[in-house]
């Protein structure tokens, strides 16, 4: 669905009141975010997940070992977990993530880019344990929107404000650039700042109803790159 939709729609507002992700916009069901890898992870990829456990706080990792998808959910269900996301690689770099929403989905699959670790980048600050503000930008069709409030339910509603930490989705023509940053005070008028890392880039490839399912699961949306690609002034987020 590639309609825009606006902030206040009353439509989109009925909605949101019963999505799977209600819960938590409304400050009823704190966030529990297992973090985890494919069965044979490289040491680049579990550095990643390093940085991505650093950036959300209410997050863990557990050696994902050989276990299947299908026991993982039901084990994290089970655990009082919120969310699973899964870091895959190919050629022992990270190359996909799988968030799935517990406890009854949606889930999503990421090709996952441009990966930067903190120690990468120059001048990179260092990063406190405060819950961070979370900045979700230019999310503007129903699709869009969804993904958009499954981004921001990994992080507590609730963010410590002292520590000056910020997370950015921001959506460019299809592609989720993530940031994160602290933000400085240098005077009443100018506020500067410090990139924390880690940097990375999402393109959504598909929207799975429920949880994760390669078998008998149904598509609420898939990327069809012959179809889709056609008209590239045409953006699905």
């Amino acid at each position: 669905d590639i309609t825009t939709v606006d902030a206040d729609d009353e439509e989109v507002a009925k909605d949101t009141q019963l999505d799977d992700f209600a819960a938590y916009f409304n400050c009823e069901t704190p966030p529990k975010v297992l973090v985890t890898t494919n069965k044979k992870s490289s040491l680049g990829t579990r550095k990643f997940v390093d940085e991505l456990v650093n950036v959300i706080p209410n997050s863990e990792y557990s050696k994902r070992g050989k276990v299947d998808m299908k026991c993982l959910v039901k084990q994290s269900v089970d655990a009082g977990f919120t969310d699973i996301i899964v870091v895959n690689e190919d050629m022992k770099k990270p190359n996909s993530i799988i968030v799935c929403h517990l406890p009854e989905g949606p889930t999503a699959t990421f090709r996952l880019t441009s990966v930067v670790l903190k120690k990468q980048l120059k001048r990179h600050g260092n990063a406190t344990t405060h819950r961070p503000e979370v900045i979700l930008n230019n999310f503007s069709t129903r699709l869009g929107h969804s993904i958009g409030r499954m981004m921001g339910s990994l992080f507590h509603y609730d963010p410590q404000f002292r520590g000056r930490n910020c997370v950015t989705f921001h959506n460019q023509r299809d592609f989720i650039f993530f940031r994160r940053h602290r933000y400085v005070f240098k005077n009443n008028v100018k506020v500067g700042l410090q990139e924390l890392g880690p940097r990375f880039t999402l393109k959504l490839r598909r929207v799975q109803k429920g949880t994760f399912d390669t078998t008998t699961g149904e598509y609420e949306w898939y990327y069809n790159h012959k179809q889709m690609d056609v008209n590239r002034r045409t953006f699905f987020l």
